[in-house]
């Protein structure tokens, strides 16, 4: 499995690039908006999505016949933030499930500011 190549087919919203990484009962979950998808729901909600797209692996896993990835995505005009962690279960170089949880980049809440607890992660 291609994880790289999966992530530049996922951030150019190219659909036939995607298909072909996907087994053809595959499933997809996206867990932190509850909504579970077949490969062609989640490759027209991914090239669909409004917006260009660019981003960076950060890690990458694999334990038994699952890749993690920690994927930073991002707006190219970079007004949108996020960070993404896909589990994704391959069989014969092929997905057969992806779990995914997207979460939006941003401040600390105000509460633990206050506190003046934690730092800023310094890349």
């Amino acid at each position: 499995m291609d994880i790289q190549s999966f992530w530049e087919a996922v951030l150019k919203q190219d659909a036939k690039r995607l298909r072909e990484f996907f087994a053809g009962d595959a499933y997809i979950n996206w867990h932190c908006t509850n909504e579970h998808f077949t490969v062609e729901e989640y490759i027209r909600a991914n090239c669909e999505y409004p917006g260009e797209w660019d981003g960076e692996i950060q890690r990458i896993e694999k334990v038994g016949d699952v890749f993690i990835a920690v994927v930073h995505v991002y707006t190219c005009d970079r007004s949108g933030s996020f960070h993404v962690v896909s589990f994704m279960r391959v069989r014969d170089g092929k997905i057969l499930s992806l779990d995914e949880y997207w979460g939006d980049d941003g401040a600390a809440p105000q509460w633990r500011l206050e506190k003046q607890i934690g730092t800023d992660i310094i890349s």
